[in-house]
């Protein structure tokens, strides 16, 4: 019994080691999602600008605005729940076989710089693939794009995070890091990115797993990270990266569950 309550007092005390900010910065934005029923619309949007097209990357989601099915608060979490099911009724349905949400900070709130603290679990089985991102108002990929965790199914202990920019994207190699992890779909992680003008870092729990410099006198096709970005919490299904091994239909629904977002700027 002394064993077990030592054990749960190191978790506790490591998890709230790994949420810490580093020194010099202050919270300056965050989300608990400890009150309501669903998103607050003062903090969060509703991406649904391509159902109709198809979503990049071959992408086989439709993504719902509203829709309690798909995103709610639940138990001090918000929850994005991806499903396979038929939204043909929609006006903007495009033959998706399956749904989920796509929340997005724009036009309620963006940075130039920060750290990035998100606490999450992660939803499991080949073809899911949830992120946490920021991006860049703007043409992509002109304003950059910074993925602070990307996970696709398929690779069920990796996590990855990223960097995009005309550079890469000409190359078609975005600059980024992976890191594995034993239980990212059973338990809750800190997923968190600091982004200041001279450099990206990526850690998992407080502890870093990539980091790139500014390179010197760098062009903003190699750099472009110096301008607001906002935030976007989503699960897409399949997909050219997603999907490489195909849809695992046996394990829907599945929920990728956030505890909290914390933005800390210096």
């Amino acid at each position: 019994m002394k064993f077990v309550l030592v054990a749960a007092v190191l978790a506790v005390t490591a998890s709230a080691a790994a949420a810490e900010a580093p020194a010099g910065y202050k919270l300056v934005w965050s989300d608990e999602f400890d009150a309501g029923t669903a998103p607050d619309p003062a903090k969060w949007d509703y991406d649904v600008t391509v159902n109709k097209t198809g979503w990049y990357n071959n992408e086989a989601q439709y993504y719902s605005a509203h829709r309690a099915e798909n995103s709610r608060i639940e138990n001090g979490n918000l929850i994005i729940e991806a499903r396979k099911d038929d939204l043909s009724m929609m006006a903007d349905w495009g033959g998706q076989h399956y749904s989920s949400a796509r929340l997005v900070t724009r036009g309620r709130a963006e940075w130039t710089y920060g750290y990035f603290d998100i606490r999450a679990k992660l939803p499991c089985g080949r073809g899911q693939w949830p992120a946490i991102w920021l991006l860049g108002t703007g043409q992509w990929p002109n304003t950059g794009e910074i993925d602070i965790m990307e996970y696709v199914g398929h690779e069920p202990t990796t996590i990855h995070g990223n960097t995009h920019s005309l550079d890469t994207v000409a190359k078609s190699a975005p600059q980024g890091g992976k890191t594995e992890l034993a239980d990212p779909c059973t338990a809750f992680h800190n997923y968190q990115a600091e982004w200041t003008k001279d450099s990206i870092t990526f850690l998992l729990n407080g502890k870093v797993y990539y980091h790139r410099e500014r390179p010197k006198n760098a062009s903003k096709q190699v750099w472009p990270y110096d301008v607001p970005e906002y935030l976007i919490l989503n699960t897409a299904i399949g997909g050219n990266w997603g999907g490489q091994q195909g849809i695992d239909d046996t394990v829907f629904p599945t929920k990728f569950e956030i505890d909290y977002v914390r933005v800390y700027q210096k």
